[in-house]
């Protein structure tokens, strides 16, 4: 006579219902990352060879480039894949896409959505220093330098009033933005007519701002992230998860927490050549948010919100270069639309997201 209960039965049957579906949602994330890591690396070699064209065999693999992107055009009807300032530009945005939502999963989870936004405004302030300084000393370098600078200062700054100060919740972290926004309007105002930069490009994103410098620098710090990311996955995933206990595992909670708003910072630096000061912070939350409305776990989670940081960023370019409207505006509401889907699409509900794959 078997022991197995009516119950028993009805649990192994839904676990074998259940093990097809969560293993083509496994194929979808994988083939889903694979083609986001593979437009990746392309829009990384473009960066490279730009740069390296003037070598031998980087230039003809250059012209190949190039070639492609001629070939696009006509097949496409268009005029944008030709210009090597396109390709900067396409190719900072897909990086963001990867970066953004990267850093954003772990600062959703632990309800810091608004250190984003802070640090936008303190790389805001960086760019009306770099600014000052170009026209008092003549200096001709990159203004994102400038600004990289002055928002990895910010987030040590909040880090440090975070541990340090009595005041409750968030409060650091809103002085601290409403600060830092206050000390950049003054600059600007103070230095206005002295440069010919467009200040507009940098509040709220535009194809045009971006350089091959600033194309350069996205690649290299977002390598800088993924390599962070990856290196101290679990010691972050533990710490967003249970904070005390890991204190009480004597892991460096302090440390980790400076390093992922520091890192928060480098993506918020890259990102403001396309989004914008103001925008920036909706790709470190928008794709985590529609992610989680699908997701089953946290892995789960940053897989998806990657792949939906990806395609919110080439939908949003294809609508700023289709109508001519500013890049990160068009970013943003193809995320919030990707959004809108996802919360029909899970009907309307929310699982517990498990820390476990």
């Amino acid at each position: 006579m078997s022991g197995e209960t009516q119950a028993d039965g009805e649990d192994r049957s839904r676990s074998d219902r259940t093990r097809p579906d969560r293993g083509l949602r496994r194929s979808a994330e994988l083939v889903g990352i694979g083609a986001t890591a593979v437009v990746a690396v392309g829009m990384l070699g473009f960066v490279l060879l730009y740069w390296a064209q003037d070598l031998p065999v980087a230039s003809e693999l250059y012209a190949a480039f190039r070639s492609l992107g001629r070939g696009m055009d006509a097949a496409l009807g268009t005029n944008v894949f030709r210009h090597p300032i396109m390709w900067q530009s396409m190719a900072t945005g897909v990086l963001v896409g990867v970066v953004a939502p990267l850093v954003g999963s772990f600062l959703v989870h632990r309800e810091m959505a608004l250190i984003g936004e802070t640090l936008a405004h303190t790389a805001f302030a960086g760019v009306a220093i770099g600014i000052l300084v170009t026209s008092a000393t003549g200096w001709n370098g990159s203004l994102l330098l400038v600004a990289l600078v002055v928002g990895i200062l910010g987030a040590l700054v909040v880090q440090w009033l975070t541990e340090r100060t009595d005041a409750y919740g968030d409060v650091p972290i809103a002085i601290m933005l409403s600060g830092s926004f206050a000390v950049g309007t003054l600059l600007i105002s103070y230095g206005d007519g002295l440069t010919g930069v467009n200040i507009q490009g940098y509040l709220f994103g535009n194809l045009a701002v971006v350089t091959p410098q600033g194309a350069r620098l996205m690649g290299a710090l977002s390598l800088l992230v993924v390599a962070g990311v990856v290196l101290t996955y679990k010691q972050l995933l533990f710490i967003t998860f249970d904070e005390q206990a890991a204190r009480v595992a004597q892991l460096n909670v302090t440390g980790y927490n400076t390093l992922l708003v520091v890192l928060t910072a480098v993506v918020v630096v890259g990102a403001m050549q396309v989004l914008g000061v103001i925008l920036v912070a909706a790709m470190l939350v928008v794709p985590v948010a529609a992610a989680s409305q699908l997701a089953r776990s946290f892995r789960e989670t940053m897989y998806l919100s990657v792949i939906i940081g990806q395609l919110s960023v080439i939908g949003g370019f294809a609508v700023s270069i289709g109508l001519g409207l500013p890049s990160g505006g068009s970013i943003v509401v193809t995320a919030i639309a990707v959004y809108l889907v996802s919360i029909a699409a899970s009907g309307f509900s929310v699982t517990a997201i498990s820390a476990h794959g």
